[in-house]
């Protein structure tokens, strides 16, 4: 119960509710456009916390962390300043699926950010938990009026349900905050509670303070809520590990930034290494020894845990098969002995860890710092939200991160930064930014949230991504940085740095595609010396570069009028050359996809009214209120035909409405 006697604290333009990873980027973005931005956490020494592996980035996820930097956010920034080891993932297959990872300093990641957070105009950081979301009812008449400065004109409005609108906050002590917007980044937080074994405790992650009031307001403003559940593995004293049984893992020797705005020569240093080892028979048959004492089997935990992140207990179960698991030792920071095992999330009761983390090579002796646990929280299905991450019922209310049924720093961060954007958008009175799938991981990522019936916390892989060549780690400045700069996020400098390298790489494929060799003994002599064919006639550079072996950094010998060129241009120029029709191929793939996307669904559309509808896709096209036909093809439910029935009735309400 929050305090009976509530008294007025401050009238601001946003509240945001959390300062995880999303919530820090949402705050950042709201207070950058030069909103009054409040953030409420329940503890201020939790500012970015990284209570899960203290790392950055990953496959998929490092593309996210890119494109969060291309539109002005904040995390690849904070990762190149505390990074331990970096490295480039995926190096052996093509350049779609390359994707930076960096492990981080856990401490100095919290302290680099709070440090921005603290110093950032228009931003008051409070420690308090909210209680209460403020909200009003609409009139039905006045719900256009009300709701027109708060989603983009392809936004649809469900005129029948959109009654409320957002007046602020109030927390457990009775301070009030009025405000225009509030944006839920409440992580795991919302009723929290940990699971050991048969202990559980009632508090949030790594013991904070949880969330319990909160839920119950939602709630009552009409927010359907569900409960999911993550975990986290045992940290170890470094001091009890013996290293000599693992393989080290090294990081890369040239250092590649996240931030597209770092100097990479101002961060390259020497890197902490990592190690790798293996479960065993032995360590699986105390698991399954004891799995009538985990609470994911014993039917104690009610939420869904992740498919693509599972605990040590359902690698067992599921993965019969498999004889060993890997487990990832890894560090969380330079001044801790702490030691983050990967790999091994777990449950199971804190004697039963011990037994089965003890049967690990290099792990005998181990000493465990933190228990292992599972936490379940409070969260929502992400198709009350629009694609501007708005509720679609409750005007001024935004979401991101967790909350949203989603699992991971990048994902959350990635969220954060877009609902932050578009909340501040609406209430600066400009059209709000919906990224789509062709544009960016980001775009799959919402995409996916809002338009799938997701019943498990989802994470990004760049399988999800159907135009993963164009949407590559690489280009995500080319790709976004326009969009940030345009809503005012982005640096002048920073834009025009962009616009310079994009005239290069211009030029240089062009001189490439223009310069012609033929076939001189000197020419000859240096294909035959990289194992390549002869020249019949003349060819281009870049006809040259095509072929597998040779590489624009070989053709210099042989390349008179080259000049030098940045690291980063050269990486745009070779791959837009080589792969060139493939690229070529996946356009004409976005363009038949943006075409969908663009058949736009009336607000006051009847789908009762659409004559061979199927029962079921007339059920979910009325509980999604997709903005368009393309995203109502991505619909779990809606078929190809239904969508031809959508089209041709659509092709007749235009006519009718002409």
């Amino acid at each position: 119960m929050s305090a009976k006697n509530n008294f007025l604290m401050d009238n601001v333009d946003v509240c945001v509710i959390g300062a995880g990873h999303a919530g820090c980027e949402a705050a950042l973005a709201c207070s950058r456009l030069g909103l009054e931005t409040v953030m409420f956490t329940v503890s201020v020494d939790s500012i970015a916390l990284m209570p899960c592996n203290p790392n950055i980035g990953g496959s998929s996820k490092g593309h996210l962390v890119r494109e969060i930097d291309a539109l002005g956010g904040e995390m690849g920034k904070n990762i190149d300043k505390t990074f331990i080891q970096s490295k480039m993932l995926n190096l052996s297959k093509g350049p779609a699926v390359h994707s930076l990872r960096a492990q981080a300093d856990k401490a100095d990641y919290t302290r680099e950010m709070r440090n921005v957070l603290e110093n950032q105009a228009h931003l008051t950081i409070k420690q308090a938990e909210v209680c209460e979301i403020l909200w009003e009812e609409v009139p039905v008449g006045n719900t256009q009026k009300i709701c027109k400065e708060a989603v983009s004109d392809n936004i649809p409005i469900n005129k029948e349900t959109s009654r409320k609108r957002v007046l602020g906050v109030k927390t457990f002590t009775g301070a009030v905050y009025y405000s225009k917007a509030v944006i839920l980044c409440t992580g795991t937080y919302l009723k929290a509670r940990c699971l050991c074994g048969e202990a559980i405790t009632y508090t949030g992650p790594n013991g904070l303070q949880a969330a319990n009031s909160l839920s119950d307001s939602l709630r009552n403003m009409g927010v359907v809520l569900q409960r999911f559940k993550t975990g986290t593995p045992a940290r170890m004293d470094k001091r009890s590990i013996d290293f000599s049984k693992m393989e080290e893992q090294r990081g890369d020797k040239e250092i590649v930034p996240f931030s597209f705005s770092t100097n990479p020569e101002e961060i390259q240093k020497e890197q902490v290494s990592c190690y790798l080892t293996y479960t065993n028979e032995q360590t699986h048959e105390i698991i399954r020894s004891n799995l009538d004492r985990s609470p994911i089997y014993a039917g104690i935990i009610e939420g869904t845990g992740p498919r693509y992140c599972p605990s040590i207990e359902d690698k067992v179960v599921k993965f019969a098969d498999k004889n060993r698991h890997q487990v990832f030792i890894e560090p969380e920071g330079v001044h801790t002995n702490e030691m983050y095992v990967g790999g091994m999330s777990s449950s199971l009761p804190e004697d039963v860890q011990l037994a089965m983390y003890r049967t690990v090579p290099g792990l005998e002796h181990c000493k465990i710092v933190r228990n292992a646990y599972a936490i379940e929280y409070d969260c929502i299905n992400a198709n009350q939200l629009y694609p501007t991450l708005e509720f679609k019922n409750i005007s001024g209310l935004f979401a991101g991160g967790q909350f949203n049924g989603s699992s991971g720093y990048e994902e959350a961060a990635a969220q954060g930064l877009m609902a932050g954007m578009n909340c501040a958008l609406s209430l600066l009175g400009k059209k709000q930014i919906v990224l789509d799938r062709s544009q960016a991981y980001i775009g799959v990522l919402i995409d996916d949230l809002v338009t799938k019936d997701n019943r498990e916390p989802y994470r990004m892989m760049t399988s999800r991504a159907e135009y993963r060549l164009l949407l590559r780690q690489d280009n995500a400045d080319l790709r976004l940085r326009k969009i940030g700069y345009e809503v005012g996020l982005v640096a002048e400098e920073d834009y025009q740095k962009l616009l310079v390298k994009e005239q290069m790489i211009a030029e240089e494929i062009k001189r490439l595609k223009e310069t012609k060799v033929g076939g001189s003994a000197v020419v000859q002599q240096f294909l035959e010396a990289h194992g390549s064919n002869s020249l019949k006639t003349a060819a281009s550079l870049a006809e040259l570069m095509c072929r597998q072996e040779l590489s624009y950094e070989i053709l210099e010998k042989i390349d008179n009028n080259r000049k030098p060129l940045p690291a980063d241009v050269i990486c745009q120029v070779e791959i837009e050359i080589k792969y060139e029709g493939y690229i070529e191929r996946q356009m004409r793939q976005v363009n038949q996809f943006k075409k969908m996307e663009k058949k736009v669904i009336p607000k006051d559309l009847n789908y009762d009214d659409v004559a061979s509808l199927r029962i079921e896709a007339r059920q979910k096209l009325k509980a999604f209120q997709p903005v368009s036909v393309g995203q109502a093809s991505r619909i779990s439910g809606v078929s190809p035909a239904d969508i031809s029935v959508l089209l041709i009735y659509l092709e007749q309400y235009n006519r009718s409405v002409l």
